[in-house]
């Protein structure tokens, strides 16, 4: 019955002059979305975006439109030749449709797109609503007030068009209008929920993993590249730099203090992840990290943390909770995967008391012991690098 999906979008819609370079690229991101399904004609009209269903599955296409970052919602709705009587017909499709599966009330709501036409809004609403009303008897009764269905009827320049459902959307802007990021992506519920946050804003997105193996299992890397593969569904293709921090690690553990390998290991992954993120022409760093979750996460922690670095560090989380960041996480089909139980590079080396009121210069004097330079240019010079798409 559905031949076309009406593509709605929020924050674009305020852009100005601008407007029409997200709607390209909103264009543009729904297409790559839809590819493995088929090729879709998606296009602009009198300022909406629309999808043309033909012999596909309107639930199967909506449900992958929704994913695209930018849509606020998606409506399968019937689009006809343009023909007042047509548009009736159509409402009525819609209506039986919704009884069937056992509304109790409606409200019709139009809008005439062709000022020419003899209607108002509001007589078609009345005059539509009057017809439907004649077909299904008592059936179902009308309710203005606080109705269960609502059927909208348009009645266009060149077409009618009639829908009832709206399926949300996740909002924000499209991919690839925001410039990149590199996102530090461990195989916990918190990072992968932060990049999927920052790409929503409209960044690309390139990761980093940092593992220890062989103190780490290969099994770990196997889950970071699930969850990059998850995030490769919203983002399209991400590239994910795999580092091993062992000759680090164990540096750290010789030269420096105990309760400092945290925080020590934390600053050389941040500089790391800075030089290749300027070699990958990204502009900002994400991590997972909210304010007080583990020792390193405090305010002192995270301003040693920020020190190691030059470019802006995204931390969406920050102010979250943690049950706020699993709903997420369970949104968005991260959650399943980076429970599973496999250690990281983190959790290996961890110290029993790590520092929670780290002093910088500290920190700092501690490195001293260290050859940074060197230990980060080993750890680049065998950086590993994989492609990863959903």
């Amino acid at each position: 019955m559905y031949n076309i999906l009406i593509v709605k979008y929020g924050e674009i819609g305020v852009k100005g002059k601008n407007r029409y370079l997200f709607e390209n690229k909103l264009i543009k991101n729904v297409k790559n979305m839809l590819k493995p399904l088929g090729e879709f004609k998606v296009y602009k009209e009198f300022g909406r975006i629309y999808v043309d269903l033909e012999d596909y599955d309107y639930e199967e296409v909506a449900e992958e439109v929704r994913k695209v970052f930018g849509i606020v919602g998606v409506c399968p709705a019937i689009r006809a030749e343009k023909d007042y009587t047509k548009l009736k017909e159509l409402a009525l499709e819609v209506l039986e449709e919704k009884i069937d599966a056992g509304a109790k009330s409606f409200k019709v709501e139009s809008k005439r797109g062709d000022k020419s036409f003899k209607f108002t809004s509001q007589e078609m609403s009345r005059d539509i609503a009057g017809y439907l009303v004649s077909q299904v008897k008592d059936k179902i009764a009308v309710d203005i007030r606080n109705p269960e269905v609502r059927i909208r009827c348009e009645y266009r320049e060149n077409h009618v068009m009639v829908y009832s459902d709206t399926i949300p959307g996740y909002g924000g802007l499209p991919l690839g209008t925001n410039g990149r990021a590199m996102s530090l992506l461990s195989g916990g519920i918190d990072s992968p929920v932060a990049s999927w946050m920052v790409a929503k804003r409209g960044m690309e997105l390139e990761c980093i993993h940092f593992h220890s193996y062989p103190f780490t299992s290969e099994k770990s890397q196997e889950k970071v590249r699930d969850l990059g593969k998850i995030l490769a569904k919203y983002c399209g293709r991400v590239r994910l730099h795999k580092v091993n921090m062992l000759e680090i690690q164990k540096a750290i553990g010789l030269n420096c203090k105990d309760e400092e390998m945290t925080i020590i290991s934390r600053r050389f992954m941040m500089r790391i992840a800075q030089a290749v993120a300027e070699k990958r022409h990204c502009d900002a760093l994400v991590t997972g990290e909210s304010i007080g979750q583990v020792a390193s996460q405090t305010i002192q922690g995270l301003t040693c943390t920020n020190a190691s670095v030059s470019i802006p560090v995204f931390r969406p989380l920050i102010a979250m909770d943690k049950t706020e960041i699993v709903d997420i996480a369970q949104k968005i089909g991260t959650f399943e995967t980076s429970i599973l139980p496999e250690e990281d590079c983190c959790t290996v080396f961890a110290p029993k008391k790590p520092v929670t009121k780290p002093r910088l210069e500290r920190i700092e004097k501690s490195e001293n012991a260290l050859d940074v330079e060197k230990l980060i240019q080993d750890a680049i010079d065998n950086i590993e690098v994989e492609d990863l798409e959903f």
